[in-house]
């Protein structure tokens, strides 16, 4: 054999053994991939949380919160209950197993309280933060106590994107501790995330969808039902799914930031999660329940709010889908849908209008019901269990 061919052969021979080690290597590594688990955390509802006092009526539940000891903030509107009964105040802390501990708030010299309250966030440093949606341009801060200590925006201004000292209907708030800064989801009347300094106040930035500019979007006609209609709206099964979708919020509904410094918003009339650094530059976003449609699917909204589970990595993403009334479990690194529960109805488990959400750091989750539903549920937090293969 010549030194030629036996050059050949000796390639070939080598070739062929890296070949067999890549296919063995990848093998190994395809058969260790389908050795992991499917699983997702696993909840109970608890029909008794919590323990309502004194004949109190709670009106439509607009958001809770929980505060390093598990207790947990409810905010509601008192408005929204029927004169003839007895309403609670629109502040009320519950600790864990739902006893009642103390309840406050409401219009004070001082203050513009909320025409609609809205949102309720406490934060690492146990300030509680209270925002609306009743045309309101302000956020306050109080202590634990419901003193009063700072209000951020006033009234009486335009309503518009490019203002920095006011805000537009704000949906929800969120506190970073790592950088001391409010990041508020402003909101049903603006189209952005805008950004304080928790202690004084000032601003700091702001952002649109995908880190855009936010803009102010003009008045749309209303159909007969008073709803606002969207003269370039296109239906859901019409939309390609690679379609990224409106370069815009709409009703920027719930904020929160994760330990690893990513910003989750719920955009809800957008149908979707979106994620970004605190800075405010776009890492990616998901679709949630995106063929809801109005009106045989609620107002056709989605996601409402997000919520965390409680290991330190936050391994799942919780979604609150409004109309569909499902709350969605997702990893929360690849926004892979892993599994959901609830469904529409007034039994416990069950949601009429879901609205916003919260976890504990024993890895409970706790869901608001606005409109009828008037409600706040604790879902226990049961364990890691494995999911049906697919």
């Amino acid at each position: 054999m010549t030194a030629f061919r036996l050059r050949n052969l000796k390639f070939i021979v080598i070739a062929a053994g890296i070949a067999v080690a890549l296919m063995l290597t990848l093998t190994g590594k395809a058969s260790a991939q389908s050795k992991v688990p499917r699983e997702a955390p696993k909840f109970e509802v608890d029909p008794s949380f919590p323990k309502i006092p004194n004949g109190w009526i709670l009106g439509q539940v607009a958001s809770a919160a929980a505060d390093e000891k598990d207790h947990i903030w409810v905010l509601h509107r008192p408005r929204t209950v029927r004169p003839s009964l007895k309403r609670a105040p629109p502040v009320l802390e519950f600790d864990s197993a739902g006893n009642y501990i103390q309840g406050w708030g409401g219009d004070a010299q001082g203050y513009d309280w909320p025409k609609s309250e809205h949102g309720i966030y406490i934060d690492y440093k146990g300030f509680v933060w209270i925002g609306g949606q009743g045309d309101d341009d302000s956020i306050l801060k109080f202590t634990k106590a419901g003193k009063f200590v700072m209000q951020i925006g006033k009234g009486g201004h335009k309503k518009t994107n490019k203002d920095t000292e006011n805000f537009w209907r704000p949906a929800d708030v969120f506190v970073y501790p790592k950088t001391n800064e409010l990041f508020v989801a402003d909101g049903y009347g603006n189209t952005r995330i805008i950004v304080f300094d928790a202690d004084s106040g000032k601003f700091k930035r702001m952002w649109g969808a995908f880190g855009n500019t936010p803009e102010d979007v003009p008045a749309r006609p209303r159909g007969e039902g008073g709803e606002r209609v969207d003269p370039h709206h296109i239906a859901a099964k019409e939309i390609d799914p690679k379609d990224p979708g409106p370069k815009q919020f709409n009703t920027v509904h719930g904020v929160k930031v994760s330990n690893d410094g990513l910003v989750y918003v719920s955009d809800r009339g957008g149908k979707r999660v979106q994620v970004f650094t605190v800075e405010g530059k776009y890492v990616t976003q998901a679709y949630v329940d995106r063929w809801c449609e109005a009106p045989h699917c609620g107002n056709g909204h989605t996601v409402a709010s997000t919520a965390f589970s409680a290991d330190p990595a936050q391994r799942f993403l919780y979604v609150a889908s409004r109309s569909p009334e499902r709350i969605w479990i997702y990893d929360r690194k690849t926004l892979t849908p892993l599994d959901s529960f609830g469904r529409p109805g007034i039994n416990p488990g069950e949601f009429y209008v879901l609205h916003h959400m919260t976890s504990d750091s024993k890895g409970n989750l706790y869901s608001s019901e606005v409109e009828d539903g008037r409600r706040i549920q604790k879902f226990v937090f049961k364990g890691i269990v494995p999911l049906p293969a697919k």
